[in-house]
């Protein structure tokens, strides 16, 4: 991977996690970083989120690092704000910038006190790993239920973008994400930054779900530290942040707990786009719909019922429906098809369901989500044992 300049790496076993494994992760810019980020809209709200969205609007234009630790949520305890500050002061200090500069992440299991002197404990040899080599192990290390590393980079006119995430349960952002963080060395300023993200967000980690689930902990934030001296036009760097976001979002469904199908769903024809994502939505959030597509079952009643409780309003006798590219549904009634070939379709590891309202609506939106398992229930009774 074509790394953007002036960003270091590391990562390293804290002790957080219940087995051997790395759970603590720091990213480090060599200067300071434009910063823009988005964070859960849940209710609840984590520690390390407080204090993040606080340094963010505290240090917009000098954020030096990054601080993730995995295996426990830092989330619902008494302690949880105070370990985000203590570890964020610690980090500082170690790499020699200021409190506000660093923004802490954290991921895991909610409502379980956070030992801050683990993370503390562990500063030394996190820093001393430091390496722009390091990107994959930081990558892997913040993941949790993952199967596998989400990464993915992208280039504008000789700049370079390059993101992590993790994520495969607990996911249904809402203008926010799970947790992602994307580096660049493209020179940018901090309102185009925050404007770039914003839509680019909205796009791809907002139109995703695996199970309907918004965590307490989402954050995505993008550093940009114009070490490359790259100016690129706004549109062209927002053009490639969205291809990079969009690829770590379909990561993420794709590595849904449990999940076999990766489902692209395509509304066209509506009012408007937000009346679409709103049917998309609907659609991607339904445990009817996941567990036929898990079936390979083409049952198309399910997706016009789901679109039904969208809250959106259009004429059941105006729909068309198909999946795989196989029309089920025409006019809001049953089409003709051979459900022994299109069953064998949708065993595919990747399925498509279009939603077409007829008419003269422009309104179109696309959204990802995964089929429902055993499994998905399998992982999620025992996640905390």
């Amino acid at each position: 991977m074509n790394l953007p300049l002036g960003f270091r790496y590391s990562a390293t076993f804290a002790g957080i996690r219940k087995v051997m494994k790395d759970d603590l992760a720091l990213i480090v810019s060599d200067t300071h970083a434009i910063a823009a980020a988005v964070f859960t809209q849940n209710r609840v709200v984590a520690g390390p989120v407080e204090v993040a969205r606080r340094n963010v609007r505290a240090a917009p234009n000098r954020m030096r690092a990054i601080l993730i630790n995995a295996g426990n949520a830092n989330c619902a305890t008494k302690t949880s704000e105070k370990v985000a500050m203590e570890t964020s002061r610690a980090t500082a200090k170690a790499i020699g910038a200021k409190p506000e500069e660093v923004l802490p992440a954290s991921t895991g299991v909610i409502g379980v006190e956070l030992d801050a002197r683990l993370i503390i404990d562990a500063l030394p040899a996190l820093v001393a790993g430091l390496s722009a080599d390091r990107f994959d192990d930081a990558a892997r290390a913040i993941l949790t239920t993952d199967l596998v590393m989400k990464t993915a980079n992208a280039q504008v006119k000789g700049a370079r973008i390059a993101g992590m995430t993790k994520g495969s349960g607990m996911i249904h952002p809402r203008m926010a994400t799970t947790l992602a963080f994307v580096m660049t060395d493209a020179v940018i300023a901090a309102g185009a930054l925050r404007s770039a993200l914003k839509r680019a967000c909205e796009k791809t980690f907002n139109r995703i779900s695996v199970d309907g689930d918004t965590s307490t902990n989402d954050t995505l934030a993008v550093l940009a530290n114009g070490a490359s001296g790259v100016r690129p036009r706004v549109t062209v760097f927002e053009a490639a942040l969205t291809e990079v976001l969009e690829s770590l979002a379909r990561q993420i469904v794709k590595d849904g707990e449990g999940a076999k199908k990766l489902i692209t769903i395509d509304v066209e024809g509506a009012a408007s786009e937000r009346a679409a994502e709103k049917i998309a939505r609907s659609i991607a959030n339904s445990p009817l719909v996941k567990t036929a597509i898990a079936g390979s079952d083409p049952n198309w009643g399910r997706i016009l019922s789901a679109a039904g409780n969208a809250g959106v309003t259009f004429n059941p006798r105006h729909i068309n429906i198909d999946f795989q590219g196989v029309p089920v549904c025409r006019g809001g009634l049953a089409a003709d098809f051979s459900e022994t070939e299109l069953q064998a379709k949708l065993d595919e590891p990747e399925c498509s369901v279009k939603f077409t309202i007829q008419g003269r609506g422009r309104g179109r939106a696309r959204f990802w989500t995964c089929d429902f398992t055993e499994d998905y229930i399998r992982i999620n009774a025992s996640y905390r044992t």
